[in-house]
């Protein structure tokens, strides 16, 4: 089916130009020099795409933005820029814009920029939740959980429950997925940011390229350049080979920074610049290669407070935060917890090639009064260890560990953690990693004391042979 494409500018020379590489792509174009012929030519029909500059005879780009999203909300409009006029640019993403262009037009941008428009899906699908899925009712000891769907397991990421905060966040999520303007996902540790991400890329234009995640504040200072960018062989000692960086990589996908307010600031100005000149050059390499990515961002931490304290450049925050997602924590989307529960229930239970549990009402007691610091995130792991400790095919209270008692320990690792607790005033680590290493330790002290007999290492360590495969799979030892 042939495209159109609405094209609207004072200058004829571009619009001609526009119109030449949008008849060479195979693609149909209407003109219009003004505002008032713009919006008389959208009343007459339904465009795939508005390429509009930004200063007009009678108004401005920003008022075709929002007349097209009042009246024809699924046409992407792209605006035109002087050049350097980046203010302008943020502000017509912030208004809907789908991408921006600067002038002088680079015809390779050009072309990508329409192809990207043009392949955008009509009806974003953004993975919601499955239709109607069974909450997990009260139970008792003998009920069993019927929860079969193993397509649940398999779908991608999703974002599920029907809560006020979750319903705004899918429904911005899919805005978003309609347009290339950089995000700024905010929200605590494990409150799903990446989810959200992968998300806003998988409904994207884009979603056939690749997703890039960086965690940045992963990465050591005196390699930060050479993963960004890349670098050529010999480039510096121990440089063999040639090695594709993250910028590199993300060509015409999405490049998400988690954390990025761990970036250092001799980073932050080498990533700023690559954002406005789309250029990039390998470690190495004399030329620069142009590329096209669209950047997200995530932080738990207050992005706003680390450019007051000058520890965050003001101007790359700018230019980050365009259109800002908040992602709710666990406790404010507290109505939900019966749904996660049971949907991470169900993948966790296909991943290990379990049956799907019985939650005894003790345990879902225990999850609804616990307070989550950790977030979806620490939901997961509790569940995902309670699948392993759990004997037989029911969870009960003291499999999920969210508060170690005081009477006798109930378990090897238990032990563990007493004996230390008494030991140290506090953890050094996150709680589901001091108890992964806990768990690795006795497993391979038992292993080692049966001459890595399975069948008795399960015995010594008062767990099922099942169990132990489960965690041995889990905690990756071979």
């Amino acid at each position: 089916m042939t495209k159109h494409v609405l094209v609207v500018d004072d200058e004829k020379d571009i619009r001609e130009l526009l119109v030449l590489t949008l008849s060479r792509m195979g693609i149909e174009a209407d003109t219009a020099a003004n505002c008032q012929d713009a919006f008389a030519r959208i009343s007459e029909r339904n465009y795939d795409l508005c390429l509009t500059d930004m200063r007009l005879p009678d108004g401005d780009g920003m008022q075709i933005v929002e007349y097209i999203a009042k009246n024809s909300g699924n046409t992407p409009v792209a605006v035109i820029t002087a050049y350097g006029s980046t203010d302008n640019a943020v502000a017509a993403l912030k208004a809907g814009a789908f991408d921006y262009l600067a002038k002088p037009i680079q015809l390779k941008q050009l072309r990508d920029l329409i192809s990207s428009a043009l392949s955008l899906p009509r009806a974003p699908s953004i993975g919601d939740a499955p239709a109607a899925p069974r909450r997990i009712a009260p139970a008792t000891k003998s009920t069993p959980h019927t929860t079969t769907t193993a397509t649940t397991a398999a779908m991608g990421p999703q974002l599920i429950g029907e809560s006020s905060a979750i319903v705004k966040a899918r429904d911005l999520i899919a805005k978003l997925a309609r347009s290339q303007a950089p995000v700024y996902i905010a929200g605590e540790s494990g409150s799903g940011k990446e989810v959200a991400a992968r998300l806003i890329h998988s409904a994207s234009s884009r979603r056939e390229a690749r997703f890039v995640a960086v965690n940045c504040g992963a990465i050591p200072e005196n390699l930060m350049e050479s993963e960004f960018f890349g670098y050529k062989r010999g480039a510096f000692t121990g440089a063999d080979t040639e090695r594709e960086g993250f910028l590199h990589a993300a060509d015409g996908g999405t490049l998400f920074l988690d954390e990025v307010a761990d970036l250092p600031l001799a980073m932050q100005v080498k990533l700023l610049r690559v954002i406005q000149d789309k250029k990039v050059r390998m470690l190495g390499e004399t030329n620069e290669k142009t590329i096209d990515f669209r950047i997200i961002c995530a932080t738990h931490k207050n992005l706003a407070s680390k450019v007051a304290a000058g520890e965050f450049r003001q101007d790359l925050f700018y230019r980050l935060n365009v259109i800002e997602l908040k992602m709710p924590a666990l406790r404010e989307i507290s109505d939900d917890l019966p749904l996660l529960i049971e949907q991470l229930l169900v993948r966790l239970s296909a991943q290990a090639g379990m049956q799907v549990p019985i939650l005894d009402i003790s345990a879902q007691t225990a999850l609804r009064r616990y307070d989550y610091p950790g977030n979806v995130r620490e939901l997961e792991n509790i569940l995902e260890r309670a699948l392993a400790l759990c004997d037989g095919n029911t969870i009960f209270e003291q499999d999920l560990h969210l508060q170690p008692g005081d009477d006798a320990p109930s378990s090897v690792s238990d032990t563990i953690i007493s004996n230390e607790a008494t030991n140290s005033n506090k953890l050094t680590m996150p709680l589901h990693d001091y108890l992964d290493r806990i768990e690795r330790e006795q497993i391979m002290k038992a292993l080692e004391q049966t001459e890595n007999n399975r069948t008795q290492a399960a015995r010594v360590l008062g767990v099922t042979f099942r169990s132990l495969r489960y965690r041995l799979t889990r905690l990756g030892i071979d």
